[in-house]
């Protein structure tokens, strides 16, 4: 079975594009996979210059234009169409690629995924995943930022995305699921949120 190949976002991120580059000579080290570098050729060239690397398993895709930090999600829809993360995201849709990493807007790589790549059957908005240390186990927590006042049922979507990747990228046999609410202060700066709270009455999960 070919190994599966991955683009990334070679522009997105602090330091980019050469710590992007830089990490990703050394995926390509230590893992053997295949990886396409998305975004300017000539930057991604300088940042390759000098490290020893396998040709065939890293290749360039131009990308004109970039998602900075600062651009909002719809305006890197609508006028940067030769965006890098877009171009990444466009290589999975045509099957050359089959996955995206990015370091970068990741509101513009949320909606562009959308935009691009669709929604699985069943999942009404996609979701933010980070693994945080614990004494004894990594923990998973979904969503971290994309969705704050979510229904019970897009709860329970979340945990089914999560559940898979806890018992075969984490390595669970047998993941243990939880409800982590962000609160409703009126204080908080990302806005009031109602965890639960739905047209006057409280679903139950």
């Amino acid at each position: 079975m070919n190994p599966i190949k991955i683009a990334v976002d070679a522009m997105g991120g602090d330091q980019a594009p050469n710590a992007v580059v830089q990490g990703a000579v050394l995926a390509t080290r230590e893992l053997g996979i295949p990886i396409a570098l998305v975004g300017n050729p000539e930057a991604i060239e300088r940042g390759l210059a000098g490290q020893p690397f396998n040709r065939e398993l890293i290749t360039i895709h131009p990308a004109a234009q970039v998602a900075e930090m600062s651009d909002a999600p719809i305006e890197v829809i609508r006028k940067k169409k030769d965006a890098s993360i877009r171009v990444a995201l466009d290589l999975v849709k045509r099957g050359e690629v089959q996955g995206v990493v990015s370091a970068g807007n990741s509101g513009a790589t949320m909606a562009l995924s959308v935009v691009v790549l669709g929604k699985l059957p069943g999942v009404d908005r996609p979701a933010l995943g980070a693994i945080l240390p614990a004494p004894h186990t990594p923990t998973l927590v979904i969503d971290v930022g994309a969705n704050v006042d979510c229904s019970a049922s897009q709860l329970i979507q979340f945990a089914i995305m999560a559940e898979p990747l806890a018992r075969y990228i984490m390595k669970r046999p047998n993941p243990r699921i939880g409800l982590l609410s962000i609160g409703e202060e009126e204080s908080r700066q990302c806005g009031r949120a109602r965890p639960f709270q739905r047209q006057g009455r409280r679903d139950r999960l």
